[in-house]
């Protein structure tokens, strides 16, 4: 149990009043407003397959089935026609034309990491009706390797290890989407997974070679996870810490240069004739933030007022522990929040897949982030 004392890792605990009052009237209106906004789902709904259902394989799981969404269903025959020995960027430049997709700009196409690995695992583009084993097997050990990874860091943060249990239990509610086969094909769905596992596996100055090599894996299939590298290296190197933040820094470069290679190479496959593709700058606003998060997670089984507020208690749990892994999410949940604002349109909504796994965690700080504000803003 926590006791009524402030405890060191309580970082409202020790704000002043003033601050802790204006916190405090901040987050009511932003609870207020995201019970109110909408939940905008696009065009392409989210499968309501469960974690049961992604494991059965059975009949329980056929009846919860739908056809193909139709950005699935192009990663299908994508990988399938790779899997048979044709080129990655001219089967995509078909295939993209064939579905009226544009390919410009370059990043409208995936990169190629996904869909070889998938490949290697058997994927031979059954997509939702086939249960491949290599995928389930690599979903299941990447959904082990996290959760040990969280249980070991819970248990070295301060004060982490009275919440190791529920924050474990916590990121395991969060993670068990990557179970779903009917996204096995989709990008942010991995991507955000090796994210939440280079997340838990990294120590601050300590020990940040394995992350850094998951966190590069995360960044070959989506480009959408650079800012969380980006931002290992803005830290590292706030900490003077100047090994790892060359480290970091260095991956970020590498993945520009890779980057550019691939939008070469789709340039080359691009006629006159090809669509550009829409804008992706939508401000959307708070619903764009919550949208995201909420329908690429567990909370899309909820109703918008309860999906909407948990998705904000989320980021103050975590920003009410004072310790270098509540920092870092802090930063770097908002940073993707005020990006989702911005840009993305509403049918972009599983890019919230990136992040949304070990969002999940921020929940077991929720009643310590609470009661140290409380008492801040009672303070003398």
């Amino acid at each position: 149990m926590i006791s009524g004392e402030a405890e060191p890792f309580d970082r409202f605990a020790q704000w002043g009043r003033l601050p802790a009052r204006l916190l405090l009237f901040a987050l009511a209106a932003l609870l207020l407003a995201s019970a109110l906004v909408p939940i905008e789902a696009g065009k392409q709904d989210t499968p309501t397959a469960g974690f049961v259902d992604a494991l059965a394989g059975g009949e329980q799981a056929k009846a919860a089935e739908r056809p193909r969404d139709d950005d699935l269903a192009l990663y299908d025959r994508v990988i399938e026609r790779i899997g048979k020995g044709e080129n990655y960027y001219t089967v995509t430049a078909e295939e993209h034309r064939r579905a009226d997709y544009p390919l410009r700009p370059g990043v409208a196409v995936r990169l190629p990491t996904l869909a070889y690995l998938l490949v290697a695992l058997g994927d031979k583009g059954q997509g939702a009706e086939v249960l491949v084993p290599g995928e389930l097997l690599a979903a299941l050990a990447l959904l082990a390797a996290t959760l040990w990874a969280w249980w070991r860091r819970l248990g070295e943060e301060p004060g982490g290890a009275r919440y190791q249990r529920i924050g474990t239990a916590l990121m395991f509610l969060g993670a068990s989407l990557g179970l779903n086969r009917y996204y096995f094909v989709l990008h942010e769905l991995w991507a955000g997974m090796l994210l939440a596992l280079a997340f838990g596996l990294h120590r601050p100055g300590r020990k940040w070679g394995a992350s850094l090599a998951v966190a590069a894996l995360a960044l070959a299939i989506r480009e959408h996870a650079l800012p969380f590298v980006m931002l290992m290296a803005a830290m590292a190197l706030w900490r003077r810490d100047w090994k790892e933040g060359a480290a970091w820094s260095a991956l970020v470069l590498a993945f520009c240069g890779g980057l550019a290679w691939h939008m070469h190479l789709v340039a080359e496959q691009v006629l006159p004739s090809d669509v550009e593709g829409p804008d992706w700058l939508m401000l959307r606003g708070l619903s764009g933030w919550l949208s995201n998060v909420a329908l690429s997670s567990n909370l899309r089984f909820l109703p918008h007022f309860l999906a909407g507020p948990l998705v904000v208690l989320m980021v103050l749990g975590w920003a009410g522990w004072k310790s270098p892994a509540g920092a870092f999410a802090t930063l770097l949940y908002l940073g993707y929040g005020l990006a989702f604002m911005l840009a993305g349109r509403v049918d972009n909504f599983y890019w919230g897949a990136v992040i949304a796994p070990a969002m999940f965690i921020g929940l077991a700080f929720v009643p310590m982030a609470a009661k140290g504000l409380w008492r801040a803003s009672l303070s003398a």
